[in-house]
C-alpha cells in the first residue's frame, strides 16, 4: 500500500465502522471483507493487549 493512499484507506474503514453501527450484520461483513487476515489478527491482538493493560492498571 502506498503511503499517499493511507488516508483514503483510513476514511473508508471508519465509514465501514460507522455503517456497522447502523446495520451491524452488513457493516461487519464489509469490514471483514476489507481487512486482510494479517490486519485482522493485528487488530485482535491490539484489542486483547489493550484490555489486559487496562485491567492491570485498574488493579494497581
Amino acid at each position: 500500500m502506498k503511503l499517499e493512499r493511507l488516508g483514503d484507506a483510513v476514511v473508508g474503514t471508519v465509514g465501514d465502522a460507522a455503517g456497522a453501527v447502523v446495520d451491524p450484520r452488513a457493516g461487519l461483513g464489509r469490514i471483514r471483507a476489507a481487512m486482510s487476515s494479517r490486519a485482522l489478527i493485528g487488530v485482535a491482538a491490539a484489542l486483547v493487549a489493550g484490555y489486559l493493560v487496562g485491567r492491570l492498571r485498574r488493579h494497581a
